[in-house]
């Protein structure tokens, strides 16, 4: 394989297929089992081109696939795409793998993947759009069926880590239908190890094994993935053997769990990065004074404002009780050990002294009033979190009320800035920071598909040349400086968002059952084998 640029940066919340999985478990013979797994959110779809979150991708990834995956180090791995190189500055070839039968039977070619490129950008209404790993692309040109070459108009480096996120489907299965359609099974449009039986919104999907699937095949002949966003519900469906696999062990229940030997429990430093976005606007829903009558000005708009906020915030408290130490405090969007870490920035302490200070210089020596919104079915304990954030808050004399709904309730809100504060996770994945950089604080811009998930209205030049100058350097060493100063205008000295903590994420089987654990938390079947 010729890859010329040798990647240090790699997305691990991408699509994870089971080509890793046929390297790391490949077996002799195949079973017939069927496996049920408990899932703690409830996905609202299965487009895989619909919707830039985490929990859609890993229920995609059992039925789609992308040009490249990430292994379970974080290394880019040739999937649809045997190898890749660097042309010129502007330009990548990928010569993709031969003999690949997407699910309807037609057979996987460059032009599925000039499709599946496009396809993108025609999505309407995308709470956070796939254009974000698209729109570097400026040009395609097929050399041959099993040949494809494209240019950026600027040299961009982590093109093959942006494609990790972008599946392929077939053209002729998918090029006249709707999301609606493939949520309804319509669409035989994978080229993945398992095919769509029935996507049940709300209660589960189930999956059968793919037999002209191109690589090992799973040991598995039939998946039902159930959604149990309810803790206990989860844990008891795991006890009572109705499920084989959970994710999300409940906090409080790890330790029991590791003692019962007909369990086993698996863990991983989760690459998920926890924080608030706050409202930069110059009006802000839901902000109040101590009355309760709304502001004519948004006191978060003030950069002190957010800093005293940070400040009043005791994440020892959070990670320590809330989430029973399934939680690291970080300030970094890249953790310590990744690409792009910057050692200066660091998790603000309690300091409410301070925090009054900042309130007070800001003209709030009062305070004010606040609504706090976020999920309480995605994160780990995330309204407990939520909970004990407004607590903290009210102390410091910024009077806080919480409101919590179900992710799928949430994301289309807080996406149109209905909200104006509330809690969000990144899986900041592959070995460098650029998708949350990208996402999340980048000022947003639709044409060059940045500040896709940018909720807080954050927006700084500074900030938004110096990323897309990171964005545009092969040079590791520079480009790594480059985030790295990036992050540190965002979020030491402009505090465009509040970071929290890392999750550890958790995993529980029935005796017979092993999982892969993965540092962006996907649970896959893929990752399951029978021991």
């Amino acid at each position: 394989m010729n890859f010329s640029i040798k990647p240090r940066s790699f997305r691990l919340s991408a699509c994870l297929t089971s080509l890793a999985v046929a390297l790391t478990f490949a077996t002799s013979s195949v079973s017939s089992q069927e496996l049920k797994i408990g899932l703690s959110s409830s996905p609202a779809a299965v487009d895989p081109h619909f919707f830039n979150n985490d929990a859609i991708s890993a229920l995609c990834s059992h039925i789609y696939e992308p040009l490249i995956a990430i292994d379970a180090e974080g290394k880019l791995l040739p999937t649809l795409a045997v190898s890749w190189r660097a042309v010129n500055d502007t330009t990548w070839e990928f010569k993709l793998r031969k003999g690949v039968k997407f699910h309807d039977g037609s057979d996987f070619t460059a032009e599925d993947v000039v499709f599946s490129l496009d396809r993108p950008a025609t999505i309407q209404n995308s709470p956070s759009s796939y254009t974000t790993y698209t729109k570097a692309i400026a040009g395609k040109k097929i050399v041959d069926p099993l040949t494809i070459q494209l240019t950026t108009a600027a040299p961009a480096p982590l093109l093959p880590n942006d494609l990790t996120r972008i599946f392929i489907v077939s053209r002729k299965a998918a090029e006249n239908a709707t999301t609606d359609d493939f949520n309804q099974g319509k669409v035989e449009a994978g080229s993945g190890p398992f095919k769509l039986v029935k996507f049940s919104k709300g209660e589960n999907l189930q999956l059968s094994r793919f037999d002209a699937y191109w690589g090992n095949k799973p040991a598995w002949s039939s998946v039902t993935l159930k959604f149990l966003p309810n803790d206990p519900a989860r844990m008891a469906a795991l006890l009572s053997s109705d499920v084989q696999l959970i994710e999300n062990v409940q906090a409080n229940l790890v330790s029991q769990f590791k003692a019962n030997k007909d369990l086993t429990v698996f863990e991983k430093m989760s690459n998920r990065y926890m924080f608030l976005y706050t409202d930069h606007r110059d009006t802000s829903p839901f902000v109040t004074d101590k009355a309760g009558k709304p502001l004519d000005r948004n006191p978060l708009k003030d950069v002190r404002v957010r800093e005293a906020i940070s400040k009043l915030i005791d994440r020892t408290v959070l990670t320590e009780r809330v989430l029973d130490k399934l939680g690291v405090p970080n300030a970094n969007p890249a953790p310590p050990g990744m690409f792009g870490h910057n050692p200066n920035l660091k998790p603000d302490v309690l300091d409410v002294a301070g925090a009054k200070k900042l309130l007070a210089d800001a003209g709030y020596p009062d305070g004010f009033g606040i609504t706090i919104f976020g999920p309480n079915d995605r994160f780990i304990n995330d309204e407990q979190v939520l909970q004990a954030i407004g607590q903290m808050l009210t102390r410091g004399g910024i009077a806080t009320k919480v409101q919590t709904q179900p992710m799928a309730s949430y994301i289309p809100k807080a996406s149109k800035k209905e909200l104006g504060f509330g809690l969000l996770g990144w899986g900041v994945g592959g070995g460098e920071p650029s998708s949350p950089l990208r996402g999340v604080l980048a000022t947003t811009d639709k044409d060059k598909g940045l500040g896709t998930s940018n909720w807080s209205s954050y927006s700084s030049a500074q900030y938004d040349s110096t990323l897309i100058e990171a964005l545009r350097t092969v040079d590791d060493k520079k480009r790594e400086k480059l985030f790295q100063e990036a992050a540190e205008i965002a979020i030491k000295k402009d505090f465009a968002i509040i970071p929290l903590y890392n999750q550890v994420a958790t995993w529980a089987s029935r005796k017979g059952v092993r999982y892969l654990p993965r540092p962006d938390e996907a649970t896959l079947a893929q990752f399951a084998h029978p021991e």
